[in-house]
Formats: structure tokens, sequence, C-alpha cells
């Protein structure tokens, strides 16, 4: 007779496939689909392919040659050793990582003011006037064309004031739509090392997003906290991973200007082929991603907000039976959304599958409701 596994310590296998994910949105090689760049930097797909064939002409020039290729890992090793180094340094202390990263209080104020039963526009306003990207985003959102063709005849102009800007938005669609220009701005950027990672990563984010909404609309629960939250539980791992890409380019930079001056071909082109360490930010991500969801938050002095004592019990609640109900929600859509992703990697069976769903108690009625959601984009309005 089979042995349920639903709701208690989380199995080896549980977590196993778990990490899996996050190994394949890290380590794994495969592109993301063309029809996710949701407005991403198209210009550095062209730079990550640059980068990466530049990186592949040199590494096989290194490996016709002994002496060469002996360079090669020396210096590959030490770059990678100072940089891990580097990394481990930050991360040994959230009130350094918080220093670094792009995180402030107001944000985390207005993210907790859209989680109010009735919001208000005259507290919200200033908050969005004080962050010129989000400015920027809510205004080219509704300058779009696909957003003009809901606007009325009359007001077929562009439109700057920001005033005006969220009152075509609507006051209650702000709750989906700032948390999501949010985490799209947390993500890594402008760093072609991590082009794939950040694509795979944000579309992890947006289907436990979508999965999170819909699970809380069925079980008439508040959406807001649960959306909200399951787009914070990446906020580490995009934190960890942002860090890690600047401390390595600040070292890479570094090396080959040392070497150029030094005139040293072999030393800068073993530099040259040095690949990010993924792997041992993979395991920093593992470390520490969940932890800093919170610790980011609590730094801020939002200790009690509803948004940070949800991705504190995430983190530290040992069984899935033990978190509250809007907690639990989170945890199965999470859970939906990793299955999903491993299932488009074709990284998962279906035995594994019906494992995952079982630990994390999604019912039948669930699975079909989230089934029928469109996974490929965010519908904001």
């Amino acid at each position: 007779m089979a042995i349920s596994v639903a709701g208690g310590v989380r199995p080896g296998k549980i977590i196993e496939i778990e990490h899996r994910l996050y190994q394949q949105l890290i380590l794994g090689k495969q592109q993301a689909s063309p029809t996710l760049l949701d407005d991403l930097d198209i210009e550095l797909e062209a730079d990550a392919h640059k980068l990466e064939v530049e990186r592949e002409a040199i590494l096989a020039r290194l490996m016709k040659q002994i002496q060469a290729k002996e360079v090669f890992d020396a210096v590959s090793l030490q770059l990678h050793e100072t940089v891990n180094n580097a990394i481990e340094h930050q991360l040994a202390s959230p009130a350094l990582v918080l220093a670094k990263a792009d995180i402030n209080e107001s944000q985390i104020l207005l993210l907790e003011l859209l989680l109010a039963k009735n919001l208000d526009a005259t507290r919200l306003r200033p908050l969005i006037n004080n962050l010129s990207w989000l400015c920027r985003d809510l205004t080219n959102m509704v300058n779009s064309p696909s957003f003009r063709a809901r606007r009325p005849q009359s007001s077929d102009v562009r439109v700057t004031d920001i005033k005006l800007v969220m009152n075509f938005i609507g006051i209650e669609n702000l709750r989906s739509i700032i948390p999501y220009f949010f985490l799209r701005n947390w993500l890594p950027s402008a760093n072609a090392k991590l082009l794939w990672t950040t694509r795979k990563l944000w579309r992890y984010s947006i289907v436990s997003g979508i999965a999170a909404n819909t699970l809380a609309q069925l079980h008439n629960t508040d959406s807001a906290l649960v959306y909200s939250s399951a787009l914070l539980n990446q906020l580490g791992t995009s934190v960890v991973l942002s860090l890690s890409a600047r401390l390595f380019d600040h070292t890479w930079g570094t090396w080959i200007r040392e070497a150029s001056l030094c005139r040293d071909k072999e030393v800068h082109d073993a530099v040259i082929a040095t690949e990010f360490p993924a792997k041992a930010v993979y395991e920093q991500v593992l470390n520490h991603g969940h932890k800093l969801n919170w610790q980011l938050l609590e730094l801020l002095k939002f200790e009690t907000s509803p948004l940070t004592l949800l991705l504190k019990e995430l983190d530290q609640t040992l069984t899935y039976r033990e978190l509250s109900p809007q907690a639990a929600i989170v945890a199965r859509a999470n859970c939906y959304a990793k299955v999903v992703l491993l299932e488009e990697m074709r990284q998962i069976d279906p035995q594994e599958r019906r494992l995952m769903f079982d630990y994390y108690e999604l019912t039948e009625q669930e699975v079909l409701r989230l089934k029928a959601q469109n996974y490929r984009r965010l519908d904001l309005l």
C-alpha cells in the first residue's frame, strides 16, 4: 500500500525535485522562449550570443595549446575563488546585501499600502512619483498601442502626468501591476551572462503569481497578499543573482584591464574565457534566497508587515500542514509553477508530478482551475 507524503516533513524526493528547478533556472543551458521577452532589452540577447561565441572561440584556441590550457585552468580557478569569496562575504551580512540591493523603504511601503482594503490614491501617488523607473514603466504602459486601444478616442494623446496615468489604469489594477513591475526591476538586468537565467526566473515568478491569484479567488481569500507574496518569494534569489553578477563583472573587468596593461595575452584570453560561476551561485541561492526574502524587509523596519510575516513563515515552517491558509496557497502556487516549468524543460516525470501535488495537497478542482489559466503573459488589466 502506498504511503501518502501529504503535508508532513518534506521528503528528500520533494526537496530534490524543487532544487532541480533552480538547477535548471541557474545552471540550465536552455534558452527561454522568444514569447517570454516581455519588453526585456532585446539588444542584451545579441550581446549574450556575441559573448558566448567569443568565449567559445577563445576557449577552442586555448584547448589547442597545453600550456595555455594550464594558464586558463589556473587563472579561471583563481578568478572564481576571488569572486566566490567576495560573494560569501557580502551574503554573510543581510545588511551588506541590502546596502547593495535596489530595495528601499518607499518601495516596501508602497507594496504594503496596496494590500489595504480601500486604496488611497493620495498616499500612493507621492510614493510612485519618487520612483522614476516605476513612473516610466506605468507611463509607457498607458501610452502603448495596446493600452491606447482601451482609452476613449478623445484621450488618444500621450499621457505624462502620473495622476492621469493612475486614473487611466484604475487604482484597483495597481494591486497587480505595481508588484509585477517591482519584481521585474529587481531581477538581474543589463547582464548578458544571466540573460537566460533572468528570463526563466521571470517566467517562474509570473506562473507563481498567476497561480496564487487563481487559488486565492477560488478560495475567496485575500488575493492581493498572496499574489504579492508569490512574486516576492523570488526577491532573495533575484538579489543573490544580481549581487553575484555585479561582483563577477567587477572582478572580471579589473583582471582584463590588468592583463591588457601587462600585455599578457594568455592571461587576458584566460579571463575572457572564464564563465560566470553559476554552480557556486546556485548553492548561494539555496542557502540564502528564501531567508533574504524576509530578512531584507525586516532590515527596512517592516517586521510586522503581512508580506514579511508570510515570507518568513514560508521559509521557517518545517511542514506544509503547519502553514497558515494564505501561506499554504502561496506554497501550492509555487509547487504548481515548479511543475509547469520542469515539464516545459522535460525534467520531471508523471510520478514525480503526482508526488509534488500529493505533498502540497493540490485538489483535483484546484488543478483543473490552474490548468485553465494562460501562463504565457500576466493579464495586468
